[in-house]
This record gives C-alpha cells, sequence and structure tokens, in this order.
C-alpha cells in the first residue's frame, strides 16, 4: 500500500517515474495507493496503466477517479499475470513491506519488459545515527510510524537491492537517489540517500 502524495504534485519518487516511462507504454503498478502515479501517466504520458493494490478504501478511491485498479496482494497475486503482459511494471515504497521481496521482484521482470522499484533506504545515516546513539528503531520523515505499527517487514538498504539483483542476473539501467525531496548524487548512496528508484530489466 503506498502513502498517498497529497493534492498537486506527485511524490519525487513518483514523479522520476513518471518522467520515464515512454508514451504510449502499457503499465501495472503494483501497490499503487490512491492512483496518482496511474493518473499522471494516463494524463501525460498516453499509458494505458492498470494497478493492483490491496487496500479496499485505497481501490474504492481509484476506481472513483476512473481508473483501472483490481484488488490484490503482490505475494500472491503477481503469478497470476502472463509473461510481457506490460512494457512496465511498477513497485513504489512496497517493496519492503512484502513477504518474499525476491519474489516479487522476479515476477516483476516477468510480467513487465521493465520495471520501476523505489523504497526508503535502511542505511541512511540518520537510521545509522538513531541506532548507534539512541539504541532505537528510527522515527523519520520516510519512516514515521513505531517499529511495532509499521508495515515495513524487510529494512532494505542500497547495498542490499543492489546484491540481490546481481545475484539475480537483473541489469540495472538506471539508478536515482533523493534525500529529501531532491536528486543527490549516487557516490554513497548507501549512506546519503534517503530513498532509492531503480529501473531494471533482464
Amino acid at each position: 500500500m503506498r502513502a498517498p502524495s497529497g493534492a498537486g504534485a506527485l511524490r519525487p519518487d513518483l514523479a522520476i517515474i513518471a518522467a520515464n516511462v515512454a508514451p504510449g507504454s502499457r503499465v501495472l503498478d503494483v501497490g499503487c495507493g490512491d492512483g496518482d502515479l496511474m493518473a499522471a501517466l494516463q494524463r501525460d504520458r498516453n499509458a494505458d496503466a492498470r494497478g493492483m493494490e490491496l487496500d479496499s478504501a485505497s481501490v474504492a478511491t481509484c476506481v472513483s477517479r476512473g481508473l483501472s485498479v483490481i484488488q490484490g496482494d503482490a505475494d500472491v497475486d503477481l503469478a497470476d499475470y502472463p509473461d510481457h503482459a506490460f512494457d512496465y511494471a511498477i513497485l513504489s515504497q512496497t517493496l519492503q513491506t512484502t513477504r518474499r521481496p525476491d519474489l516479487v521482484l522476479e515476477h516483476l521482470l516477468r510480467i513487465g519488459r521493465k520495471a520501476f522499484v523505489s523504497f526508503p533506504n535502511f542505511a541512511h545515516w540518520r537510521v545509522r545515527l538513531s541506532l548507534l546513539w539512541g539504541g532505537r528503531m528510527p522515527v523519520t520523515r520516510l519512516l514515521p510510524v513505531a517499529w511495532y505499527e509499521t508495515p515495513n517487514i524487510h529494512h532494505v538498504t542500497v547495498d542490499d537491492f543492489r546484491a540481490l539483483v546481481a545475484t539475480r542476473g537483473i541489469v540495472l539501467e538506471r539508478a536515482w537517489f533523493l534525500n529529501g525531496d531532491r536528486e543527490t548524487s549516487a557516490a554513497a548512496a548507501n549512506f546519503r540517500a534517503e530513498h532509492a528508484v531503480f529501473l531494471m530489466s533482464r
């Protein structure tokens, strides 16, 4: 489930994804939340955008906006999609909430010819500092709830993700790193970036 980006502009990671989807593409947005990205892709990129979302209230919101969304669980229901059904499969701020991120990633790249994945970086320096000095799981702008109520069950880092895709033979075509709401250099991204966005293919 994706947190709403609010009225107006897209959330920064979603804006990066939207700007890098080829016009006229077929897109599956997994964990699409309230449908902000889908609406932008339809409006600005003339995309055939479909969505999957676990939260029933968010599905209802999408449908009320005229978006094509089904209720589904990424851990279970992606297996029902045929190979190469979409040009892009997108998973933003959802990977760390799935039970088997590695299998979900494999499905994304089976269903889509390319895949976008974004996630909060749990190795960001503020997270490290919170653990080092406070000895407690961090609460930050991108990780705003306490450990006992967070939907995050896998604390993935930029370097963890790079290692995973390397072992699976996945090609990292592009990467973007965010600090706050601004793009930052790839240098020391595992330490400096709050958020990462990757474009991948086989």
